[in-house]
């Protein structure tokens, strides 16, 4: 049981890290990354 929660917990950290450093989420982290600048 402890491996198969290892596996899962690892496979829920690679899938969250490919999602980040996805390229098709790159301007939308740029965006809300410049929100605490942001005047109105």
């Amino acid at each position: 049981m402890r491996i198969v929660a290892t596996l899962a917990s690892l496979a829920c950290f690679v899938g969250i890290w490919v999602w980040a450093y996805s390229s098709r989420n790159r301007s939308r982290f740029d965006e809300a990354a410049q929100l605490p600048f942001d005047q109105d």
